[in-house]
């Protein structure tokens, strides 16, 4: 199995973000399966045409995300599943903390929650 990645420079999404939910698809799908082991980021880089940089930022973002892990010299890796909902159920905590110190009730707590979705993912009315 080899990581595709195609990234389009006319695109007004930046190269990193393109190159990060790509990859960050193809491990929730299962396409990439756990314990895949990710090129270097050098390696990603001279595949895909981008600068290290970018590539490093976007790993940065999925470890940050959960969706890999590094393991120090030993490469980076396609995370568990259930390091994401660690991950998640740890913002989710962090941001309860932080609402209820800024003195919002639930009702409040759970509308900022919902406009950020629908910023996100637009209207599910729609």
């Amino acid at each position: 199995m080899t990581l595709e990645i195609t990234i389009d420079a006319a695109s007004a999404v930046p190269p990193y973000e393109q190159l990060r939910g790509q990859i960050a698809d193809e491990a929730r799908s299962g396409r990439l399966p756990v314990g895949y082991k990710l090129p270097t980021v050098r390696g990603l880089a001279e595949q895909s045409g981008l600068a290290a940089n970018t590539v490093a930022k976007a790993y940065r973002a999925l470890e940050a995300d959960g969706v890999i892990e590094t393991r120090g010299r030993h490469g980076t890796y396609v995370a568990a599943a259930d390091a994401r909902a660690r991950e998640v159920a740890a913002a989710a905590a962090e941001y309860v903390d932080r609402t209820r110190r800024l003195g919002l009730d639930r009702a409040d707590a759970r509308a900022a929650v919902e406009e950020a979705l629908r910023a996100a993912y637009g209207d599910p009315a729609q």
